[in-house]
C-alpha cells in the first residue's frame, strides 16, 4: 500500500473473528482504528472536508471549526494539517486528555467547555459556542457533523460497502450511535443491498438520541444530549442501551483475554453483542463495528482509580486487572 496523502491511509478491510462469543455463530469485529487518525472518524473527516471543498466553502487558507468529543477532532486535525487548513475543535471536559494532546500536537486549536446543557451533557453548550464564534467570524466553516448529509454518505459508500464486500452475507449488524453518521450510513446501504440484515443500534444509557432519559455520561463517543439531525430511526430494527460500566468491562475483557485494546465506544458495541448472545440463532453471521482503539483511554477506561471514581468500587472489582495492580 503506497499513498500520497496521510488521510488516504484507510484500512477498511480488517476484521477480527471471535469463535467463542456467540454459540454456533460467527462474530466479526470490524477494526476501524487502524489508520493515522486512530478511528472510523477519519472517513468522516475526509467526507466532510471534501464536501465543503466541492461546495466552494473551503479553499486555500480556510478555517474549519467543529464540535467533537475527541475522535472526529483528531481526524479533522490530521486532514486539516495535511491540506493546510486552520482547525478549531470545540470539545468538553469528558474528552480524553490524550485526544486533546493529539489535536494540539497536530496544531489544532482546542477549546474546552465545562458547562452542561439542559439534558446534562455538553453537546448543546459546544454548539452554542460555535454559533457565537460564527457570528463573530463569518470566515469560519462549520462542518456540522450532526446535520451534514456528507457524514452518513461516506459510511454508506465506504464502511457499509466494505463489510459486504469482505463478508458477503451479514445476518446481524451492530453499530454504535454517536452523531449516528456511521449508523445511518451503514443502515441506508444495507437496506438496499442486504435488506434481510438486522440492524442494531448501540447507544449509551443517559443518551437522548433515541428518546432515552438524559443522564450524565463519562465516556466520549457514543450518545448525545440532543438528537442529531441525521438520525434515521426508520432504518434500524432495534436499539440497545449499554451502561458505561458494562462498556468498561468489555474493554478490559478484550484486553486481558484477547490482547486487543479498544476504546469505550467499541467496548459498548461488544457488550451489546455479548448481551444478545443467547438470542442470536446458531449459524448466524454477525458483524460489530469497533470505531476506535484504546490507547487514548489509558487514563480513563483502563485506569482503576478513574473507573472507581465514576462507577463505584463494585464495577471495578468485577473487572479483570489490566494495569498491574
Amino acid at each position: 500500500m503506497i499513498k500520497d496523502c496521510v488521510y488516504d491511509v484507510v484500512t477498511d478491510d480488517v476484521f477480527l473473528r471471535f469463535p467463542d462469543v456467540l454459540p454456533g455463530s460467527e462474530l466479526f469485529l470490524k477494526l476501524e482504528g487502524l489508520n493515522p487518525a486512530g478511528s472510523v472518524k477519519l472517513k468522516t473527516a475526509v467526507g466532510l472536508i471534501e464536501d465543503a471543498e466541492r461546495r466552494g466553502l473551503l479553499g486555500a487558507g480556510g478555517q474549519v471549526v467543529e464540535s467533537s468529543s475527541g475522535n472526529l477532532g483528531v481526524a479533522l486535525a490530521v486532514v486539516c494539517a495535511a491540506k493546510g487548513y486552520d482547525f478549531t475543535c470545540v470539545t468538553d471536559v469528558n474528552a480524553s486528555p490524550h485526544s486533546v494532546a493529539l489535536m494540539r500536537a497536530l496544531h489544532a486549536n482546542v477549546v474546552l467547555v465545562d458547562e452542561r446543557d439542559a439534558n446534562g451533557g455538553f453537546l448543546g453548550t459546544r454548539i452554542a459556542l460555535i454559533r457565537r464564534m460564527l457570528a463573530e467570524d463569518p470566515a469560519l466553516v462549520w462542518l456540522n457533523q450532526y446535520a451534514n448529509p456528507a457524514n452518513p454518505r461516506v459510511h454508506a459508500t465506504h464502511t457499509a460497502v466494505s463489510i459486504l464486500a469482505e463478508l458477503g452475507r451479514v445476518d446481524y449488524l451492530f453499530v454504535g450511535a454517536g452523531t449516528t453518521g456511521t449508523l445511518t450510513g451503514c443502515a441506508s446501504h444495507f437496506r438496499e443491498a442486504s435488506p434481510r440484515t438486522r440492524i442494531i443500534a448501540v447507544d449509551s444509557v443517559g443518551s437522548v438520541t433515541f428518546g432515552g432519559r438524559p443522564g450524565p455520561r463519562h465516556l466520549p463517543g457514543l450518545g448525545t444530549s440532543r438528537v442529531p439531525e441525521i438520525s434515521r430511526t426508520d432504518l434500524i430494527d432495534e436499539i440497545m442501551l449499554v451502561e458505561e460500566a458494562e462498556a468498561v468491562k468489555a474493554c478490559r475483557m478484550l484486553a486481558r483475554r484477547h490482547g486487543l485494546l479498544v476504546g469505550g465506544s467499541s467496548g459498548s458495541v461488544f457488550s451489546a453483542v455479548q448481551s444478545r448472545a443467547l438470542d442470536i440463532p446458531a449459524g448466524s453471521r454477525v458483524v460489530a463495528v469497533a470505531p476506535d482503539m484504546g490507547e487514548r483511554y489509558l487514563g480513563t477506561v483502563y485506569d482503576d482509580d478513574w473507573v472507581a471514581a465514576r462507577f463505584g468500587v463494585d464495577p471495578v472489582s468485577q473487572l479483570p486487572a489490566v494495569m498491574g495492580r
